[in-house]
């Protein structure tokens, strides 16, 4: 059996780049094990391994519930989020690049992580989610503080259809000067979606602009729906 590190070497990563450029997205399937899936669904109930846990009809976020991991983070999740960022990375500096910001990100997830340290972003943003029957998630924005990476990903630990139903990953991209269009993803158990987090180019007649894009979850009809959310800048609070 592959490694997660093997599975992510191996990764079309050209694809995922092309994926990425053209809408803003990238799946890419197979990529937890059932093992993997049911270790951190039964490690939702151990509080030790979280700093903060939110209700989210509290804030208006929508109704479920979702739990940030403390450092360190679990080996699984601490691998991903490392060995992911070095291929992301590339890419979000070519988007900085085309859209003319003056930007660029360092290639080494600790040295990014380093500089959210100096904005005093310490905290770990990588979380857990559940919904049940009727949960649903608002459309938002994983930014967090001045400094974020502008993609991130969200692994998925139940099987659409088996396990849940509804609960679709809906993204919103707002076209200038139109309404907006809505992207509904239905990623099967194990697979990883990698997403914008605030927005990406899009070339028009007088070159890049920023495409603005939210990310949110439809209501779950019936069943159980877990996700990890892996976002690659740490927090103010």
């Amino acid at each position: 059996m592959n490694t997660i590190e093997e599975k992510i070497s191996s990764a079309d990563w050209q694809r995922v780049t092309e994926d990425m450029h053209e809408r803003g997205y990238a799946i890419i399937e197979n990529m937890l094990t059932e093992k993997d899936c049911a270790e951190l669904i039964s490690g939702y109930q151990h509080p030790d391994s979280y700093r903060k846990t939110v209700v989210m009809e509290r804030y208006r976020f929508g109704i479920g519930e979702y739990k940030y991991f403390n450092y360190p983070l679990p080996a699984l999740i601490q691998t991903i989020r490392t060995a992911v960022y070095s291929h992301l990375a590339p890419i979000a500096n070519t988007w900085m690049r085309v859209l003319q910001i003056g930007k660029q990100y360092p290639l080494v997830h600790e040295e990014f992580l380093s500089l959210c340290a100096e904005q005093q972003q310490t905290k770990a943003t990588v979380l857990i989610l559940k919904y049940g029957q009727g949960g649903f998630n608002t459309l938002h924005q994983d930014l967090y503080g001045d400094l974020y990476f502008p993609i991130q990903l969200v692994l998925f630990l139940n099987e659409p259809g088996r396990d849940y139903e509804g609960g679709e990953f809906v993204l919103t991209q707002q076209n200038p000067r139109a309404q907006s269009k809505a992207i509904v993803l239905k990623p099967r158990k194990g697979s990883m979606l990698l997403f914008t987090t605030n927005f990406r180019p899009s070339k028009g007649s007088k070159g890049y602009y920023q495409m603005k894009m939210k990310h949110g979850v439809s209501e779950v009809h019936q069943g159980e729906r877990y996700a990890v959310g892996v976002i690659f800048h740490d927090a103010l609070t």
